[in-house]
């Protein structure tokens, strides 16, 4: 019998590899970690670590857990398994409840993902203390339910000492006789699934689901009867866009993001372990690919992934589904502008204490749906920073929706008067006008200019221009040629900490949600991302307008101040 001392620690292990660059890991990965080392000695928190709890289900694994394919014998996690399990379930409270109710692992194919989702589902139903305890395998297609299940069933049929506990039958692995418990696969039939008491939940490759979302509520809502429930979620990256798969994946982004952001989000019950490559560029380095497979070289075969990167590098038509199946990059993906690092700032000022005496305006206009956003920028004499005041709009009618469907900070913004709420169902413009006229009038910042989008705001800009004159309004091309280097001039100055943007929330979401298109001649502009229709660049838009018309009249400008 395997047994790990208490004063074994994997998560501590791992987190020493990665520092040494023993583990190469992405962005995603180590932030998730120093979250986690962090927790370890967090005397002020509710949650504690328990080597005894963390260690009792890797000896589960390690004791009664049968490779099912080539090799008979037991399986022997990898340091990695063995950091992740012991922090999903190693955490708990003094009654005991585990902290983590929900875990993702977002992982490169062929790691072993399916095996480790059998082993917990085989731990919560043999091995967790849980009383009648109910163990669901679910996905939209029956075949795809069954899949994590037949591994655990023939994980069971391997281990004498588990046999004894649970019987593998051809709808189910019953466990009657021992805790009244059960393992089975279930697929979506949102009409009768509503009434199940669940301590585990393991959803498989939930990049293939469509319409996933109402099966994921279902089984959540499962979950609220017992004390310590997991949902465990494993998944490559996929093709199926703007469904539950990207759901899950841009909280995932949000919370991690949140661990190095006070204001940003937070969900101390869930964690994510996403393991991809941080550029698309790196599929073509070696020494990357570890950050999408773990697993490379002792689960995953190296030599068959160097042959498909080689046929690749032949044969670009199959790029996409390489980099998409194995180093988790979307398939229909743009390339992220800038990490969360490079353009977080957290630096604020007072408009009072500085005295600017101009400024330059920009500004997104939207209908209905989109954020409406305004930004003055300016500098003062003698300081090489920049600085940027931000204002957003919404109309009425679209505020619920924005906190229920797209972020529930919304309601926030709106109390904290980031975002401003226009009566109806459309945005009025005159509220834009009025802000930049408080600007003006009130901080004393006389705008001498504003960038704004040609292709619109034509009625818009002339109300502007009869209040700030008539070579104020400064229309500004979309395209890349326009675009480039201001976009590209904006990154750098973020990346050093040049703009000050006084710690705006939204416009740092905004931010955080730009991609970039490059054309032929490596101009860049910026994009929305793909398939995702809650994510919104309104903000740096505007702020890439105002840094425009900055760039166009620097010399100008610098006379001013």
């Amino acid at each position: 019998m395997k047994r790990y001392p208490l004063d074994y620690n994997p998560i501590l292990e791992y987190w020493k590899a990665i520092g040494c660059g023993e583990e190469i890991v992405g962005v995603k990965i180590r932030k998730t970690y120093a979250k986690i080392v962090r927790d370890l000695s967090d005397a002020g928190s509710e949650w504690y670590y328990s080597p005894a709890r963390a260690n009792h289900v890797l000896e589960f694994a390690e004791n009664y857990c049968h490779l099912i394919q080539g090799s008979s014998g037991l399986i022997a996690l990898e340091l990695w398994e063995k950091a992740m399990l012991a922090a999903i379930f190693g955490f708990v409270n003094i009654e005991g409840i585990r902290k983590y109710t929900e875990a993702v692992l977002i992982i490169g194919k062929k790691n072993g993902k399916s095996l480790l989702a059998s082993i917990v589902g085989l731990y919560l139903q043999l091995a967790d203390g849980e009383p009648g305890p109910e163990i669901y395998a679910v996905a939209t297609k029956k075949d795809q339910a069954r899949k994590i299940w037949l591994v655990g069933k023939q994980m069971l049929k391997k281990s004498p000492a588990l046999r004894k506990r649970a019987k593998p039958q051809s709808h189910e692995i019953n466990s009657d006789d021992y805790n009244n418990g059960f393992f089975k696969p279930l697929a979506s039939d949102v009409d009768t699934l509503d009434g199940l008491n669940v301590h585990g939940v393991l959803m498989d490759e939930i990049h293939q689901w469509k319409n996933g979302k109402a099966l994921y509520d279902i089984m959540a809502d499962g979950i609220t009867a017992r004390d310590q429930p997991l949902i465990f979620i494993t998944s490559t990256a996929g093709t199926i866009r703007d469904d539950f798969y990207d759901q899950k994946y841009e909280e995932g982004e949000r919370l991690v993001n949140g661990y190095d952001d006070p204001g940003g989000y937070h969900d101390d019950r869930t964690v994510f372990f996403i393991y991809e490559i941080d550029k698309r560029a790196e599929w073509m380095d070696p020494a990357c690919w570890k950050k999408a497979n773990p697993g490379l070289g002792t689960i995953k075969n190296l030599r068959a992934l160097e042959e498909k990167v080689e046929k690749a590098k032949q044969r670009p038509a199959l790029v996409k589904n390489l980099i998409c199946k194995e180093f988790n990059i979307p398939e229909t993906s743009e390339e992220s502008w800038l990490t969360f690092e490079q353009l977080n700032n957290t630096e604020t000022f007072r408009v009072a204490e500085l005295k600017p005496r101009y400024g330059i305006g920009g500004v997104d206009l939207s209908a209905t749906t989109d954020l409406t956003a305004a930004v003055v920028m300016f500098q003062v004499r003698g300081d090489s920073k920049v600085y940027a005041l931000s204002m957003f709009w919404i109309p009425e009618s679209k505020v619920e929706e924005k906190i229920t469907q797209e972020d529930a900070r919304y309601g926030q913004w709106i109390e904290q008067d980031f975002v401003r709420v226009c009566p109806g169902n459309r945005i009025t413009y005159s509220s834009v006008t009025d802000w930049f006229l408080e600007v003006q009038n009130d901080l004393d910042i006389y705008i001498p200019w504003v960038g704004y989008d040609r292709a619109f705001s034509g009625d818009w800009a002339e109300g502007m221009r009869n209040e700030f004159g008539p070579e104020s309004m400064v229309p500004v091309a979309q395209g890349a040629m326009s675009l480039s280097i201001p976009m590209k001039t904006l990154g750098a100055d973020l990346e050093a900490k040049k703009v000050n943007y006084n710690n705006n929330p939204v416009l740092k979401w905004c931010m955080t949600n730009v991609s970039y298109i490059e054309d032929n001649n490596a101009n860049i502009k910026p994009a929305k991302p793909r398939f995702k229709s809650t994510k919104r660049i309104d903000g740096f838009a505007a702020l890439l307008d105002a840094y425009y018309v900055w760039l166009e009249n620097n010399a100008e400008y610098h006379g001013m101040i």
